[in-house]
């Protein structure tokens, strides 16, 4: 895969998903770090990487 996609697929995700993705895979930020930046619980900000990671690998495989 090449960032070019990369990119295309994170943009096409809706705006929550594609925000906290990119912190956490392009940023390296821990989920932690991600919940204090947004003020939104941690347990939220994880529950949208598994969405996000899920709704991705999907496309991927398409």
């Amino acid at each position: 895969m090449t960032s070019e996609t990369l990119a295309q697929l994170l943009a096409s995700l809706p705006e929550e998903e594609r925000i906290i993705l990119t912190l956490y895979y392009v940023r390296s930020l821990t989920s932690a770090e991600i919940a204090e930046i947004l003020h939104v619980p941690e347990r939220a900000v994880s529950g949208v990487i598994i969405a996000g990671r899920t709704r991705l690998t999907a496309r991927l495989n398409m």
